[in-house]
């Protein structure tokens, strides 16, 4: 099988996992008034999917693009790694949080979330979303936090590197100043990954493109 069938066919696959992500997402209100947790766990495993796809297809087409230069491919790849091995607590979805953890919804009554989301190149919404705490991302791909669930598969500068490009690239500062200005506790400030996976993905998919 030549490279391009094969980076064709990873293709496919991310396009069927996309696919089934959304009809996660189109029965979730359904299901999720007769069981929440199956309605949780389906589009939480949709978005692991994708994950994996995205994964797959950076495999096999890393020499056409350069995945660890951009903040948002950069991201989806780490997050991917994390979810696989699932050696740590991070990256729990917020609707996990709030409906399965800590009793259900009741506790966290009157709560303030941060949810950070970055705005499409066409101004037309995602209608969509996947939080995670923003926290859990620092904690993971950091360095100078020092935590025990960091990243020690990349080491020394290449992780400080990975860590400030997804940083500067995805205005993380910006998000963690309005956290402090309005005294969000950290774990009730959110990141949505849906736009940061649809920039990765069509940049990938521009360039498969334009290479044939």
């Amino acid at each position: 099988m030549n490279s391009s069938k094969i980076i064709e066919n990873a293709v496919s696959r991310l396009a069927n996992s996309m696919r089934i992500y959304v009809e996660a997402q189109m029965r979730f209100g359904e299901r999720f008034k007769i069981d929440a947790e199956e309605a949780i766990d389906n589009v939480d495993l949709g978005f692991d999917m994708k994950l994996e796809a995205f994964h797959t297809l950076y495999d096999v087409s890393k020499k056409l693009f350069p995945y660890f230069d951009h903040g948002d491919t950069a991201l989806m790849i780490a997050i991917r790694n994390a979810t696989h091995h699932r050696d740590h607590p991070l990256f729990t979805s917020l609707k996990r949080h709030l409906h399965l953890e800590r009793g259900g919804i009741k506790p966290w009554l009157g709560a303030s979330f941060l949810l950070a989301s970055h705005p499409t190149a066409h101004g037309a919404p995602i209608l969509m979303s996947h939080h995670v705490r923003l926290d859990d991302l620092d904690a993971r791909l950091d360095p100078s936090r020092a935590s025990p669930y960091l990243d020690v598969s990349v080491k020394g500068a290449k992780a400080n590197n990975r860590f400030t490009i997804i940083d500067a690239q995805l205005g993380l500062p910006e998000i963690r100043a309005l956290r402090s200005q309005h005294r969000y506790p950290n774990d009730q400030a959110y990141l949505d990954l849906m736009p940061i996976f649809v920039s990765a993905t069509c940049k990938v998919f521009k360039v498969l493109k334009a290479e044939g």
